[in-house]
């Protein structure tokens, strides 16, 4: 079987993309010693470690039948990573991660980003270019004023947040680093409100709490408002354990977020020192140099009905 990493990073070798004066450089065949000696002291990933937890992974997922997946090192990495290298872990996640998919097709039949223009368009997703300095890649979800309801469905912000993060658990630094989302309330209004449902947000929860691949270090909320309490509460009751802890609520309070996200990083309306403009449609002709990993990623999982 070719190796979709490595035709995707030929690709990506040959795109200069700037988000403000930084280049957003997505490196899937990128490691260094920092985040090497972080994998080892944080995730026990050791050459004898990997080996073994690989070969035990692979006699798993042989015995599991109707499931289609590479049983090679740069795709069971994803899945083994944010369970520390422990095989079981790992299996069980990769079954949660296909269960989900099997089971809502709304967010996952035919996502390539050649598909998804119109959220890309919005703006109201942006990864930053610049890591944290614990090597967490930080997307920004603006969910108020850029959200245009008529335009954009929450299925389709949902789709897109799922291509970022899949795009960034393509890289090893990012698999071990982390991802932090900062959510932007600002502008979000009555209408805004009413088109959230307890489905959606069991739906989400569930992704987050049961079948994410990456390391979700913090998910920061700024430029809340009471609208948004209403908005929460869909969220509130299926919410639980670790994710309840990586919750964090910062109103307007510009250097409580700086706790947690280097200024470096951190866009200045935040108050960061991060400087950018929206994206709108260059984003999109960014995304669609995934096109054909994103293709290739959809063949895998159950082949028929659990």
């Amino acid at each position: 079987m070719s190796n979709p990493i490595e035709i995707l990073t030929k690709k990506l070798k040959a795109v200069h993309y700037m988000i403000g004066d930084s280049e957003l450089a997505v490196r899937p065949d990128e490691f260094d010693d920092f985040h090497r000696d972080k994998a080892e002291r944080e995730l026990r990933e050791t050459p004898e470690v990997v080996q073994e937890s690989i070969k035990l992974l692979c006699d798993m997922l042989a015995e599991e039948e109707n499931l289609f997946v590479p049983l090679e090192e740069w795709f069971l990495q994803r899945f083994l990573r944010p369970c520390k290298w422990y095989p079981k872990s790992a299996f069980k996640l990769i079954k949660r991660y296909y269960e989900y998919k099997l089971n809502h097709p709304e967010f996952y039949d035919n996502l390539v980003p050649s598909n998804e223009r119109e959220i890309y368009k919005s703006s109201i997703l942006t990864p930053l270019p610049r890591r944290c300095a614990d090597g967490a890649r930080v997307v920004v979800i603006e969910a108020g004023q850029q959200w245009n309801p008529k335009e954009v469905t929450l299925e389709q912000i949902f789709r897109g947040a799922i291509l970022i993060l899949e795009v960034a658990i393509t890289e090893p630094k990012t698999q071990v680093g982390g991802v932090r989302v900062i959510m932007d309330m600002e502008g979000l209004t009555l209408t805004h409100v009413t088109y959230f449902s307890p489905s959606f947000a069991s739906a989400v929860v569930e992704f987050v709490q049961k079948s994410l691949t990456c390391r979700l270090k913090g998910f920061h909320i700024v430029n809340q408002s009471y609208l948004f309490d209403m908005v929460f509460a869909f969220f509130k009751p299926f919410i639980h354990g670790k994710l309840r802890d990586r919750i964090y609520f910062h109103g307007v309070d510009r250097p409580s977020i700086l706790d947690y996200i280097d200024p470096k990083v951190c866009p200045k309306k935040y108050g960061g020192e991060f400087e950018f403009e929206p994206l709108g449609e260059s984003l999109y002709e960014y995304g669609l140099t995934y096109d054909e990993y994103f293709t290739d990623a959809n063949r895998y999982g159950y082949v028929n009905e659990l």
